[in-house]
């Protein structure tokens, strides 16, 4: 009889790599390029990888298989690739397409049904509610605290100079967290380890969940939940959570403080800051929001508003450190603005006039997309690449690739802020911040507080390379990273030493 049991488990085999490959689906996507895989687990061995060899394998994919898209299949998951501005636009520009689903849901446990995550009515809702957040009036409310704490920063900086070289990641995060709680969220980040644990707990879920990923065995919930990958995210999430909490009740326990002493409308003789949780709080009082909704809008807007600046301000340092030539030419257009005078405090109306600081911004995004991928669910199928895909795929966009392309950007490579002060592209050919329906609702606060820090580190300092962009190496995660630390060496723009 247990002769029987290995002979019935290869029939159970054979029968669902059969039909997995000849169902429509199946059928459809095996028309696809790709990677040859093997039957049934498909391209599995191929992407069990460390994280920074697995970004690699997909740069080498890319350069494989040069066609408008490419599919990945393993077990019942059915993945493509899409390169095609055409197609992109196809899946990004209308709520056809709208649908996340996998590998979105692995950001359940923490965001909940935030923003980033949720799908359909929801998101809609959600969407509708939080945009007023982001208007002009907001934007330029808190730009004078995006001031204040780029101040902070480059105090920090300042004790930097007897280093030979800075490690930029902990002290670019920890600018870009304090800013957040300080204009979103209302409050302040509290000094010492609060941030490190906060930092260090956002690593380990982003590790967990790329591990999960590229492992099918764990994506149902219940085996997940008996992983080490589980027991790593749980302890991570336990912190998160109690972060964010902690941040929505300091602002509860403020805006009830200020209210009852000011009847909530001044403070020391001046309007309160709308922020953003502010918002939240008052919708929850209005029955629009629970407080379960609270936190994970909080969480996500932590996430987001926080890690992909950092990263990005990481990485345009460390170019622009190698790049002599951009940052002299970004260096006389802030003479122009601000004169001799190196003390004269940036103003909201200063940031419209940096042209060419902005052209450097969307050139760094270009070449480091803090978000190097987006997926959607396909819920029908649709022609892509000139290929019919069919409903239940996944799609992705590989930003980090599309950025790259040579018919769009030649010598992409290169650090070319010029190609920005024309728009002769395809507009789904740079999507920094996603595009459509569902692009970032936080891009135009992004860029302000990346144009301000920028303009506060390069008036005060000059930057000197130390990590080579050729040296930089990524890895894979939520957000771009790479596998190293970045370095550059800051020196005081008054100083001498060469």
């Amino acid at each position: 009889m247990l002769l029987y049991i290995p002979i019935l488990i290869l029939v159970l085999l054979v029968g669902l790599h059969l039909h997995f490959r000849y169902c429509h689906a199946g059928r459809l996507i095996a028309k696809i390029p790709g990677p040859r895989g093997w039957p049934l687990i498909g391209i599995l061995f191929q992407v069990l990888l460390p994280p920074d060899e697995l970004f690699l394998y997909a740069r080498k994919l890319r350069a494989e298989c040069k066609g408008p898209i490419i599919q990945l299949t393993s077990f019942n998951i059915r993945i493509v690739n899409i390169y095609d501005p055409v197609d992109i636009e196809i899946i990004l520009s209308t709520t056809r397409f709208n649908e996340k689903r996998l590998p979105y849901t692995f950001l359940a446990p923490w965001l909940g049904q935030g923003l980033l995550v949720s799908n359909g009515n929801k998101w809609h809702q959600r969407r509708k509610l939080l945009t007023s957040a982001f208007h002009f009036n907001i934007l330029k409310q808190f730009c004078q605290t995006i001031i204040e704490q780029t101040e902070e920063l480059l105090g920090c900086v300042q004790a930097e100079l007897v280093s030979p070289r800075t490690d930029l990641v902990p002290i670019i995060t920890k600018a870009t967290l304090r800013i957040m709680c300080e204009t979103s969220m209302g409050t302040s980040l509290r000094e010492g380890a609060e941030s490190k644990k906060y930092i260090s707990a956002l690593y380990t879920i982003g590790y967990c969940i790329v591990n999960r990923m590229i492992r099918p065995w764990l994506y149902p919930d219940g085996i997940f939940y008996l992983s080490a990958f589980w027991r790593m995210e749980k302890s991570a999430l336990k912190y998160l959570h109690k972060f964010t909490n902690q941040v929505i009740l300091e602002r509860k326990v403020q805006k009830a403080s200020n209210e009852k002493a000011n009847d909530g409308s001044e403070v020391h003789g001046q309007k309160n800051k709308q922020a953003f949780l502010d918002l939240l709080l008052v919708n929850e009082r209005d029955k629009k929001i629970d407080n379960n909704g609270i936190r994970e809008e909080v969480d996500t807007f932590m996430f987001e508003g926080h890690d992909t600046t950092a990263m990005a301000l990481c990485f345009m340092i460390m170019r622009i450190a190698n790049e002599p030539i951009v940052q002299n030419c970004i260096n006389e257009e802030l003479q122009c603005i601000f004169g001799d005078d190196s003390h004269r405090p940036v103003t909201f109306e200063d940031l419209g006039e940096m042209k060419y600081l902005e052209c450097c911004i969307k050139e760094s995004l270009r070449l480091y997309p803090s978000v190097p991928f987006i997926a959607r669910h396909i819920t029908e199928d649709v022609i892509l690449g000139g290929y019919r895909v069919p409903a239940g795929t996944i799609c992705q966009i590989n930003v980090f690739d599309i950025h790259r392309d040579e018919a769009v950007y030649p010598d992409p490579e290169r650090f070319i802020p010029e190609r920005f002060f024309n728009g002769k592209r395809h507009p789904y050919a740079y999507i920094p911040f996603s595009a459509g329906p569902r692009n970032c609702i936080g891009m135009k606060f992004a860029m302000m507080e990346l144009k301000v820090v920028m303009c506060g580190l390069l008036r005060r300092f000059r930057l000197e390379p130390v990590t080579r962009p050729a040296d930089v190496r990524f890895t894979g995660d939520l957000v771009l990273r790479a596998a190293h630390p970045l370095y550059v060496r800051f020196v005081d723009r008054g100083s001498n030493d060469c």
